[in-house]
């Protein structure tokens, strides 16, 4: 009886690990004229920064096939629209 459970605990944690890997999304860098196929924005980030730069933000999105993706891409940061 204890090795049916702790079969079927493991099996439970092993499709619990791979539920969570098929949802976790690695970021892809966007680079010119690279097509993005976005239904849906489900949140933009950038780091905090007082000073007017380049910066990395991160975009995560739903496609067009309904799949999650994340996207990174260069832009100047939110503190050159507040600068003269």
């Amino acid at each position: 009886m204890n090795l049916r459970i702790g079969l079927t605990a493991v099996l439970l944690l092993s499709a619990a690990s791979g539920l969570a890997q098929a949802d976790s999304t690695t970021a892809v860098p966007y680079h010119y004229g690279m097509p993005v196929h976005v239904a849906k924005v489900i949140s933009m980030s950038e780091p905090e920064t007082q000073d007017c730069k380049v910066i990395t933000a991160d975009m995560k999105y739903i496609d067009n096939a309904g799949k999650p993706e994340e996207i990174t891409y260069r832009k100047l940061s939110d503190a050159c629209s507040n600068q003269n």
